[in-house]
């Protein structure tokens, strides 16, 4: 027979000193979980059994991994699929078991798509519920909050095993929904990037990604504005990228793609006061686009690689420290995650695992070039980021993983870093800086590789260096270098290995070198005790709270604390025996030498004695212990001094110290076992509270010393190191399989040694406690707290040696007819029956001493308290509490994070780590409580819990309540137990009851700090009990209730249950796929035929018993309301619980249906809110299905599609278009029209199969009274009632918010559902008051018309034609009048009513509104506020149908063509809003037919011709009144009217249309670049911002290569204008434009170069401004690496820098003067591209401009304007920059003055006086603050017009 093999077995259970017991175990409890899944689904049994074992199964996981074999793990997943997926399911279960199914998909690895294959639809089905649920908005379903968050968890676990046949079939049923102008295309691209397989092996590609790839990346290329959906897409792309790295070949959408990256990173550029586009926010997801560029690596030429690092280049200036914006986190995230990305690469290509996911084609695998390549790419932006403001966690995590890939690149440079900061006192930050960056990359720089070898000999000079740091007075400074001290002592041993080289002949010279520096190791270890003991001096309490009376540490202290023994420990324990001795020697010399106070400083020397003592306890105890024992005997021979109550402090700390160093091997302490005892039984006594709390936690240290289970040793080798060549052992991670854990196991000895301890000290207390209690000797409350100390102690240090607590179970708890009983795990210890069980006996005793006390002294809280605590450490407490537990776990796993080796991971783990984790994985075994049965043992501590919940003292209430919730959440079902006794507290009858009873019984309801709110259980006994009883708590005694914080606490807990309610399920099924799987998964479980007949009976008779529980609930909440003495507030709060028992699944009773109907018109606002909401509810519950059948778009209008996708206005989609000639006005018409409502359909691709309404010939227009149900009848007898409708809709028109109330949809959805359920039966008796709201201009009258009208217009979508006739002859006069009475505060309601009522709707069903509103948009006569609002009501209506109303677009159009030459500035924004909305459909998107809607190109020929009188001018002149005065023909004038209204559509329109139409934009630039001014002027007036923004807005624009060469053209044709202003708008055009095209534009060589002619030809411009705007444009195309700074350039720029001027002053010939201008503006140019560093061909440059410091203005301002700029940005790292200059050029011995320059020119200095012709760096800084003063002074006497330079990248700010 062959062995069993497992899936992947949890390898530290292993390694666990009982590994031997844990193969049965875990075999036993997988049986277990198996046989009683399987029998809970065969008996439908879903709550409890089928969510308890499937607990249970979670923790199994949790506990041993995937030990179960492949079969049985496929019957799991199966069976937890089929459970999901069950129609109706409650949503919490289906949570539950979405999170197990997601834990059990995890490791993808252990099946492959031949071993599982899950079908897509059901959870299609279920994501379909829940995300985009029908019924949540108007409450009838409650999802728990993270449902949607864990179901896309789970589609993504389940994706990987769709069938191959699935991407077609989801193709087919998605496509459909593909119409850019419907928010469904948001939903559509959103579910295709959820749910598309992509991971699939080569040879089903043709079934997987290649059926839609090249579909979606042209619909991709072809949007420009960035809609909210094409995030999506990216994110499908770049997934698809990752897993079929090597099959899909991206090369030709490489520079679109990292044009759009760049573009989506938000970064400004250019001109400061840029229009920023609407769609900005729209950004992509770093995570994605990091994982999109990592695919596209690699391959023959590595293309990608190239664009990488010319992104990298253009935006390494923004990494900057001197930088921020909001823009920075992206930044940042993006550096952090690509290298980790890259190493995620490598390793999958290296170093993992073959598995059945197609690998990496060799040919595209990454190479070390590659690698090497992409480091240098990454290494600059990351230097920089180092010392960002926002901390240099993500540049230190960038450097670690580039430092796993090329160490021998990034480690040399930041070492560099890190010795220049360590010699520098001034900045800290640096030290901080560089340090954390090192302590990421240590296992790079420690571990053996060839590639780096020399990183190790930094190891000493780096540990040496870091010295200084520990610094007392500098915080952050100390505990950074206390964790890299940590970091780098951990992987290396500190052994003084110098003798090595005589002895071994086979040594490299390398290790020779470490083996001689290794010398200094035993330096090291004492000058950092020395360091560390000034710390502590500095710590004392008399030095830190001289001026302050408190004793508790401050959380700094506690930290420096921790960071202080966590290093010390670390150090000695890696120390060689030698070292080792003398440092222990060192520590007990200061410990024992000094007297240190026990708060602070004592603390901490106790602390480092601990850790020294942990590492070789045999000979530290020696030292310690006998000293430490006769100080303490020798004090405490007095006999007196034990009753006094302040003690020697020699003695105290003498204690601590004692208490500390005994935390150690128990094996080598039980030496010393005499003396602790003899120490213990005199101390314990002590009257002193200081001295016995000492002892007392002693005792405890001793007792846990000898009973838990721990590692005893840390080292980074297993059995200590070698004595020959440790050096050979740095950096080595442990190994799993050799991990060599030596265990501390408690012996025999131990255990019968704390037994001892316990029956010496433990069972006298216990003896007083009872003789205090009977009365026989009673203590006083001090020596009561002493005893209960003890107690506690000894709870807590023996506590994984005393057995849990046990007894007979509490019967009847619930229902069930499987077993419920709880596995009891191993945990190293085998409890001795025959000894005496303390636990019970502590139990016992402090039950009676509660009881006893609460009695008679309820006012000795303290005692209260510790008792507390001893409850909850006899429930759950075995050797580790849950908080320490959590957060060692957390700290483990920021270890794990910081010093992980990703590249290879296989759990390279150091080993000090992964014995961590071993130890981590016994508690964890501890702690698993979950499940616990209950016991009448429990039962009764629990009630004492409550009932110290419920006590007089809030802060004795407030602990008690805190351990009850725990005990709660930890014992299955004891809530049912306790929750009719808490609320019998609340009960208005329970007249015994105290105020402090009540408040503590409703805080017990709100558990505040625990996840489960027993107001909110998820059981209809406890919600059934609980939420009548909150209300009708309100009818309790008065005092109770007036009390603020009750008041208080009763919102909280409602609105608790608000929060965390979650619909509770009825109606349980299980389906028999279910039944199937359960019976493969335990095939031995047979269950006999009765049982099987019982459990399904059970589950029917179970969910009649649930039906009725939660009908009883609705009426016991009514019987409440119905109560008169009631108060309004519970009042409210039963309204409120009754609106969250709404469902889909099961009608409201009658009763509650009439309560709400009769809330409509109550007096409380919040009553008649809760009502509307439920109503509209209610209607949705009783809304009547409409059958649906199935058409053939080709049957009814005989066109067929084409092949081939074909999307857009086509002959086969064209019956569903509007047209007025074919509209149904009559009753035949409309019978025989098929209508299609939803606005997507037929637009991209038909579904498989069409479903609409069947006409209605075949259905029942109306309801007849009679086949009314109960509710329907009430909801109609009340709308019938002309009194209720008159309060109802005076109740309705009331303004509830001056300001602020809008359109509310709760209302629209109570009257849609009134008019859709019932017909036209109401509209007769609620006309007169729409009349006569409609016509009543108050805001709050016509909002009420407009939440009624849209309803009414919304319900009416399945009403006869005669219905529909009839209303629209009413309505069409009503909406009339409404409009004719708009205001500003009512206008955007009418849209939004208008924009509601046509959604959704087929528009020929709604011609009369659509007519209507076509009718006169702008009468002209009123006010031009009317005009725009009616143009506003009409957008909402046609902006609702999109493509099939192309008739009216082109109506509406030729309407307002004519009206363009409006005055009204708000007219012509909303034209200009409309015309972007009539163009919107037309579109340049792939396979789309070109559009019947009006098209943008026939627009703007027709405006250019009527714009011709200004195209002649040489400037544009706004002279146009904005007031009302009379119309003037002069053509002109209208040319420049209608300018402006096309200027407000181009804005209108930017960002919010899909394409842009790049060709009629260009028609129109020379019109803008006319217009916008250069200076930026707030009072400029409104035409010539307009046209700046939209310059701004179009120049942002997405270019693709064939627009370039006509982008260019026309910036060419506008360079050579008459116009300096329009020159100037050029190059910021130009800036702008490149910058957000850049590698479109570099994919087209020829078209650089016509930039940089552009720019080099404008660099020579006439004008001043204009050359100004040149240099700085040259500039950022330099920085951005856009072409390089070639030899050419060079020698251009040197030759125009070298025309030469005439001598004489007067004479200056102009064209010579601008010529070396250019040269000298060019050159400042290539200086001022590179900001923060030194380029070779720098200096010379430098020197070049410096000849320029005497030429004439303005040559001489522009080079003191660029040496004051260099001197600026190379301040910061001026001594790494001064190398790059020779000594000739800094003038010898001097260096970058820090402050001011040494020599400082006089204020009279004569202009004309000169420098020397060659002149040195230095003296040329020396001259900046003689520009800066000259710059005033020429400022002062003759005006210099020397614009602002536009900023084209971000420079620094100081």
């Amino acid at each position: 027979m062959t062995a069993l093999v497992f899936q992947k077995e949890l390898v530290y259970n292993g390694l666990l000193p009982y590994a031997d017991r844990l193969e049965r175990e875990a075999s036993e409890l997988l049986e277990n979980i198996k046989t009683n899944l399987s029998r809970a689904v065969l008996l439908r049994e879903l709550w409890p059994g089928v969510a308890f074992w499937c607990k249970k199964l979670f923790s199994f996981l949790k506990l041993y991994g995937r030990r179960f074999s492949k079969d049985e793990h496929i019957l799991f997943i199966k069976l937890l699929y089929e459970l999901v997926t069950l129609p109706g399911l409650e949503p919490h279960m289906m949570q539950s078991f979405a999170r197990l199914l997601i834990q059990l998909l995890k490791k993808k690895e252990l099946l492959s798509r031949d071993d599982l294959q899950l079908p897509w639809r059901p959870l299609h089905q279920l994501y379909e519920k829940v995300v985009h649920s029908k019924t949540e908005h108007l409450g009838l379903v409650w999802f728990p909050n993270s449902l949607e968050h864990i179901l896309k968890a789970l589609v993504k676990s389940c994706r990987p095993y769709f069938p191959a046949s699935s991407t077609k079939e989801m193709l087919d049923e998605w496509r459909p929904l593909l119409c850019v102008f419907d928010a469904v295309m948001q939903k559509a691209i959103g579910i295709m990037e959820l749910f598309l397989p992509t991971i699939m092996p080569p040879e089903e590609h043709a079934q997987g990604f290649r059926l839609w790839f090249s579909e979606l990346m042209d619909l991709w290329l072809s949007v420009q504005n960035q809609p909210s959906w094409e995030g999506h897409l990216v994110n499908l792309f770049a997934r698809l990228g990752n897993d079929n790295i090597g099959y899909v070949d991206w090369t030709p959408y490489i520079p679109t793609i990292f044009t759009r990256i760049l573009r989506s990173l938000n970064l400004p550029v250019g001109v400061s006061h840029m229009a920023a586009l609407r769609y900005l926010t729209n950004s992509y997801d770093i995570g994605h686009v990091v994982l999109w560029i990592t695919a596209l690596l690699g391959g023959p030429g590595n293309p990608a690689q190239k664009e990488l690092t010319r992104l990298f280049n253009s935006i390494a200036s923004f990494y900057h420290p001197s930088n921020h914006g909001r823009w920075q986190s992206r930044l940042m995230r993006l550096l952090q995650r690509l290298p980790a990305s890259v190493v995620r690469r490598v390793h999958r290509e290296r170093h993992a695992t073959p598995g059945w996911i197609a690998p990496v084609p060799e040919s595209q695998q990454l190479s070390d070039e590659d690698l090497q390549e992409f480091t240098r790419s990454l290494t600059g932006a990351a230097l920089l980021a180092m010392f960002s403001k926002t901390g240099s966690t993500d540049a230190a995590f960038a450097l670690q993983n580039l430092a796993l890939l090329t160490p021998q690149l990034v480690i040399p440079p930041v070492l560099e870093k890190t010795y220049a900061a360590m010699e520098t006192l001034t900045e800290p930050h640096t030290l901080t800086a560089t340090l954390s960056c090192m302590i990421g990359m240590a296992r790079s720089l420690v571990a053996p590789d060839e590639r780096y070898p020399e990183g190790r000999l930094h190891v000493l000079p780096l540990l040496m260096g870091s010295l200084p740091g520990v610094d007392p007075n500098d915080f952050s400074k100390c505990m950074i270098t206390f964790q890299f001290i940590t970091t780098f002592t951990t992987l290396v041993p500190l052994v003084d290995c110098s003798s090595a080289p005589s002895r071994h002949s086979n040594l490299s010279e390398m290790e020779k070198d470490l083996c001689f520096a290794s010398a200094e190791f035993e330096d090291f270890v004492l000058q950092l005790l020395d360091r560390c003991f000034a710390v502590i001096d500095s710590s004392t309490l008399e030095q830190t709270r001289a001026e302050t009376e408190t004793d508790t540490r401050t959380h700094l202290e506690s930290l420096v604390e921790l960071g202080l023994s966590t290093t010390v420990s670390t150090v000695l324990t890696q120390c060689s025996t030698d070292i080792y001795t003398v440092a222990l020697q060192k520590v007990y010399n200061f410990a024992t030498s000094n007297i240190f106070e026990t708060c602070v400083a004592g603390r901490m020397v106790a602390d480092v004695c601990r850790a020294a003592a942990k590492c070789h306890p045999a000979e530290s105890l020696k030292l310690f212990v006998p000293h430490c024992c006769s100080l303490i005997f020798q004090i405490t021979e007095n006999e007196d001094l034990r009753s006094e109550e302040e003690l020697d402090k020699e003695l105290l700390w003498n204690l601590q110290l004692l208490s500390e160093v005994t935390r150690v091997d128990g094996e080598q302490l039980l030496r010393f076992a005499g003396e602790l005892e003899r120490v213990l039984t005199t101390c314990v006594r002590l009257c002193c509270k200081r001295a016995y709390a000492l002892a007392a936690g002693l005792l405890e240290h001793t007792l846990r010393s000898f009973s838990l289970i721990y590692p005893t040793e840390y080292r980074s080798t297993p059995g200590g190191f070698r004595d020959d060549l440790p050096v050979r052992d740095w950096g080595r991670p442990g190994d799993v399989a050799a991990l060599g854990v030596r265990w501390h196991v408690p012996s025999m000895d131990e255990q019968n040694f704390v037994f001892q301890l316990l029956s010496r000290l433990l069972r006298p207390e216990l003896e007083r406690i009872q003789r205090h209690v009977s009365g026989d000797c009673p203590m006083s409350r001090e020596e009561l707290l002493q005893s209960l100390a003890i107690v506690q102690h000894c709870l807590l240090g023996a506590g994984s040696l005393l057995p849990p607590l046990d007894g007979p179970h509490v019967p009847d708890l619930v229902p069930s007819m499987v077993n419920l009983g709880e596995f009891k795990l191993h945990i190293g210890v085998d409890y001795d029956d025959s000894r005496e069980d303390h636990r019970e006996s502590i139990c016992r005793t402090v039950r009676l001493l509660l009881h006893h006390i609460l009695e008679h002294t309820e006012d000795d809280t303290k005692s209260l308290f510790v008792i507390i605590k001893i409850i909850s450490d006899l429930l759950f407490f075995r050797g580790t509490h849950k908080e320490e537990f959590d957060s060692r776990w957390k700290s483990f796993t920021l270890v794990k994070k910081s010093m992980e080796n990703r590249l290879y991971g296989k759990k390279q783990h150091i080993r000090a780590l992964l014995i961590d984790r071993v130890l981590l994985q016994h508690e964890m075994r501890k702690l698993v409580v979950d499940g616990s049965e209950y016991k009448q043992v429990h039962q009764e501590l629990l009630c004492d819990l409550l009932l110290l919940s419920t006590s007089t003292y809030s802060q004795v209430r407030s602990k008690a309540q805190t351990v009850l919730t725990t005990a709660l959440a930890t014992y299955s079902f004891s809530y049912r137990d306790l929750i009719p006794q808490i609320v019998q507290l609340l009960s208005p009858q329970h007249t015994a009851g105290t105020r402090q009873q009540f408040k503590g019984a409703l805080y017990c309801l709100q558990a505040a700090h625990s996840g489960v709110c027993l107001a909110s259980v998820r059981d209809w006994d406890c919600v059934g009990a609980v939420w009548p009883a909150l209300v009708r708590c309100g009818l309790s005694p008065a005092p109770t209730l007036d009390e603020h914080s009750v008041g208080q606490l009763l919102d909280d807990i409602v609105d608790r249950i608000h929060r965390q309610h979650d619909t509770i399920g009825i109606f349980f099924t299980v389906s028999e796929g279910c039944v199937e799987i359960a019976e493969r998964v335990a095939p031995s479980e047979t269950l006999s035929v009765d049982e099987l007949k019982e459990g399904l009976q059970r589950q029917q008779i179970k969910n009649v018993v649930n039906a009725r529980k939660y009908e009883k609930l609705v009426n016991d909440l009514l019987d409440c309301l119905e109560d008169r003495e009631l108060p309004w507030k519970f009042e409210h709060t039963a309204a409120d619980l009754l609106s969250l028992l709404l469902r889909d699944d099961h009608p409201l009773p009658p009763d509650a249906v009439l309560y709400f109907t009769q809330g409509l018109i109550h007096d409380s606002i919040s009553i008649r809110k809760v009502a509307i909401l439920a109503m509209a509810g209610v209607l949705k519950q009783l809304k009547r299905p409409r059958k649906k059948v199935a058409v053939k778009p080709s049957d009814v209008c005989g066109a067929v599609d084409p092949e081939g996708t074909w999307a857009g206005d086509r002959k086969a989609n064209g019956w569903l278009q509007y047209r007025s000639a074919d509209l149904p006005l009559s009753e035949e018409a409309w019978d025989s029209q098929l209508h299609v409502e939803k606005a997507h359909v037929g637009y991209y691709s038909w579904p498989s199969e069409m479903m609409i309404y069947a006409p209605l010939q075949k259905l029942k227009d109306d309801l007849p009274y009679e086949e009314m149900s109960e509710a329907e009848k009430i909801i109609f007898e009340y709308f019938s009632d002309l009194e209720f409708i008159e309060r109802f809709i005076e109740f309705l028109s009331l303004e509830e918010r001056k300001g602020k109330d809008s359109f509310n949809p709760r209302r629209f959805y109570l009257f849609k559902g009134l008019f859709r359920n019932y017909g036209d039966v109401f509209l007769p008796l609620l006309w007169p008051h729409l009349e006569q709201l409609a016509g009543d201009p108050h805001e709050s009258s016509q909002r009420c018309v407009c939440e009624i009208t849209a309803g009414i217009i919304r319900g009416s979508k399945m009403w006869s034609f005669s219905k529909v006739d009839k209303l629209w002859r009413l309505l069409c006069p009503l909406i009339k009048t409404a409009l004719s009475n708009i205001t500003v505060e009512t206008y955007t309601d009418w849209g939004t009513c208008i924009a509601t009522a046509c959604e959704g709707r087929d528009p020929r069903k709604l011609h009369w509104l659509l007519e209507l509103l076509m009718e006169t948009p702008l009468i002209g006569e009123g006010s031009s506020f009317r005009d725009a609002s009616l143009l506003y009501v009409l957008q909402g209506g046609l902006a609702q149908q999109q493509w099939r109303v192309a008739e009216l677009l082109h109506r509406l159009l030729t309407y307002l063509e004519p009206k363009l030459t409006q005055v009204y500035k708000n007219v012509r924004e909303r034209i200009g809003s409309v015309l972007t909305y009539i163009f919107m459909m037309d579109v340049a998107l792939p396979h789309t037919q070109p559009t019947s809607s009006p098209h943008v190109a026939d627009f703007v020929a027709r405006v250019l011709e009527r714009l011709k009188p200004l195209t002649s001018e040489a400037e544009i002149r706004n002279h146009v009144p904005e007031e009302n005065a009379p119309e003037t023909a002069d053509e002109c004038t209208q040319a420049v009217k209608l300018l402006k209204t096309v200027l407000k559509w181009l804005l209108a329109s930017a960002g919010r249309t899909f394409t842009t139409p790049v060709q009629q934009h260009l028609q129109l630039l020379p019109l803008l670049f006319k217009i916008a001014p250069v200076e930026i002027d707030e009072s400029y007036d409104e035409m010539k911002q307009d046209a700046r923004t939209c310059l701004s807005l179009m120049s942002q624009g997405l270019l693709y290569p064939q627009h370039i060469p006509l982008v260019l053209a026309a910036l060419e044709e506008m360079a050579g204008s008459r116009s300096w202003h329009a020159r100037y708008s050029v190059l910021t055009y130009l800036q702008i434009s490149v910058f957000s095209n850049l590698f479109t534009l570099l994919s087209v060589p020829a078209e650089v170069q016509r930039v940089r002619k552009m720019v080099m030809r404008l660099l020579l411009d006439e004008q001043l401004e204009v050359r100004d705007m040149a240099g700085t444009t040259l500039s950022g195309l330099l920085q951005c690496h856009f072409f390089p700074l070639d030899h050419n350039l060079q020698t251009q720029l040197q030759t125009l820098s070298h025309t030469r001027l005439p001598k004489a002053r007067g004479e200056l010939a102009s064209t010579d003067l601008v010529r070396r201008h250019a040269g000298v503006l060019g050159l400042s140019a290539c200086i001022l591209s590179s900001p923060y560093d030194v380029p070779k061909w720098m200096p010379n440059i430098l020197m070049d401009l410096s000849d320029h410091l005497n030429d004439p203005q303005p040559i001489e301002l522009t080079v003191k304007k660029t040496l004051s700029e260099f001197r600026r940005t190379h301040h910061d790292n001026w001594q790494e920059h001064r190398q790059r200059f020779t000594d000739d050029q800094l003038l010898p011995g001097e260096s970058l003055p820090r402050g001011h320059p040494v020599s400082q020119p006089s204020p009279y200095l004569d202009e004309d006086k000169t420098l020397p012709e060659k002149t040195g760096l230095n003296v040329l800084f020396r001259s900046v603050l003689w520009t800066v003063f000259w710059l005033k002074r020429s400022s002062r006497s003759r005006k210099v017009n020397v614009p602002k330079p536009a900023r084209f990248q971000v420079r620094p700010i100081h």
